[in-house]
Order: structure tokens, then C-alpha cells, then sequence
């Protein structure tokens, strides 16, 4: 069984950067992709990045350039590099595993960008 919790949200201004982790524990996923979404309320979730074992990465458009995604396999934890923050980056972030059955989630961490 795998649990990941998630950390480092919060609310910043417009311009400013975010770094969120996710711990992961238990066993079965360190070769599996792992990654983060996003909801916004109202919407529906979306990727905004993907990272394998491997290091090999994937971002939404509408976060490359500003959003980097990095993982370290010797602790478990992935993390994701939020700079130039603007409004429309507000949602809930929620870190993910994937499996051949699907994707395990945290409980998701709370980002607001507001002045």
C-alpha cells in the first residue's frame, strides 16, 4: 500500500514561488512515474506534470517555463517548482502514483495566489 502526503502549499503574491514535495511510503511504485495535478474550484483536475523513474518529464503548457518538476528516489519524494505564480495557478495540487490499475493520490495541498 502506498500513501503520499503532500506539503508546502500556501498563499503567496502574484510573481511569487511555491516549492511543494510529496512523501511517499510503503512500497511497489520507486519505478513508477509519479506526478501532480491540479483542481481549481469549478474545474476539472488536470496534469500539470509528469516525471518517471528515469527523470524523464512532461509539463502543461500553461506551466512550462515557470513550473519544474524533480523527484529523488533515495527519499521517495517528488517535488514541484512553482515560480511566477499568477492567480490562475490557484487549486488544490494533488500528487500522484501511477499503477497499471490507476493512480494513487495524496490528500492534496492548497496553493492561492493573491495579492
Amino acid at each position: 500500500q502506498v500513501q503520499l502526503v503532500e506539503s508546502g502549499g500556501g498563499l503567496v503574491q502574484p510573481g511569487g514561488s511555491l516549492r511543494l514535495s510529496c512523501g511517499a511510503s510503503g512500497s511497489g511504485f520507486s519505478g513508477n512515474p509519479m506526478g501532480w495535478y491540479r483542481q481549481a474550484p469549478g474545474k476539472q483536475r488536470e496534469l500539470v506534470a509528469r516525471i518517471t523513474s528515469g527523470g524523464r518529464t512532461n509539463h502543461a503548457d500553461s506551466v512550462k517555463g515557470r513550473f519544474s518538476i524533480s523527484r529523488d528516489n533515495a527519499k521517495n519524494t517528488v517535488y514541484l517548482q512553482m515560480n511566477s505564480l499568477s492567480p490562475e495557478d490557484t487549486a488544490v495540487y494533488y500528487c500522484h502514483v501511477e499503477f497499471q490499475f490507476g493512480l494513487v493520490w495524496g490528500q492534496g495541498t492548497q496553493v492561492t495566489v493573491s495579492s
